[in-house]
């Protein structure tokens, strides 16, 4: 595995545990807010830790922290995450997976096998807007659309989220988005934060105001969405 940054510590990414979060390296996406844009040009990301390292460090950490939080890049490019993901609940961990939800089989398999605990799946915007939203000149979206229909069968806990960004989201795609993953669980509309590593300059927040407008779009399907991180 890739291992492209460890935060040793974090009480944001897995809702209600304490974990840490591994991130890998390389994504299949270019989606141009990303916050780690580093972790996804090719060449451009560095070895943070060996694998020997990070299996060090969560045996050091187990029974101290609940969790792990696989995140990106996206994780389900890496061909060893399962035996990761394996290693991590054999020390007691609950696991999470960040995904853009491209691999609808992989992250069937990893569920299925009891490797996954939570999921978190990035939905970038409305169907129409999804392959620029993306970063991409073109973008089959049936295999989002696959990983979707997964999760809202509910066969784990998961979360959808959005992150809002002024240049590429307006009330009309929350509406669609409402119809798409219509009665989520879980649906979080994130404010857009300038990490300073982004693939793309020049892209602003929305203001609480329109944040507030969005959520009661997305509302309309999705009565459990959330704003996250807004005031």
């Amino acid at each position: 595995m890739r291992i492209a940054g460890l935060q040793k510590l974090t009480l944001l990414d897995y809702p209600g545990i304490t974990a840490c979060t591994v991130f890998t390296a390389g994504c299949n996406f270019r989606c141009p807010f990303c916050q780690n844009g580093s972790l996804v040009r090719p060449g451009e990301a560095e070895e943070a830790c060996t694998g020997d390292e990070l299996l060090a460090f969560l045996k050091k950490r187990a029974g101290l922290l609940d969790g792990v939080c696989f995140s990106g890049g996206e994780p389900l490019l890496q061909p060893d995450l399962a035996e990761w993901m394996a290693r991590a609940k054999a020390l007691g961990y609950r696991v999470k997976l960040d995904t853009n939800g491209s691999f609808p089989g992989r992250l069937r398999a990893l569920v299925e096998r009891g490797l996954v605990d939570y999921v978190a799946m990035d939905v970038k915007n409305s169907p129409e807007k999804y392959a620029e939203t993306a970063g991409l000149r073109l973008l089959d979206l049936a295999a989002v659309r696959e990983s979707a229909a997964y999760l809202l069968s509910r066969p784990v806990e998961y979360e959808f989220r959005t992150t809002v960004v002024r240049e590429f989201h307006e009330r009309e795609d929350f509406l669609a988005i409402s119809r798409w993953i219509r009665g989520a669980e879980r649906y979080f509309l994130q404010g857009f934060v300038d990490s300073g590593d982004l693939l793309r300059s020049g892209l602003h927040a929305c203001t609480p105001e329109e944040m507030r407008g969005f959520l009661a779009a997305a509302r309309e399907g999705i009565p459990a969405a959330q704003l996250r991180g807004i005031e």
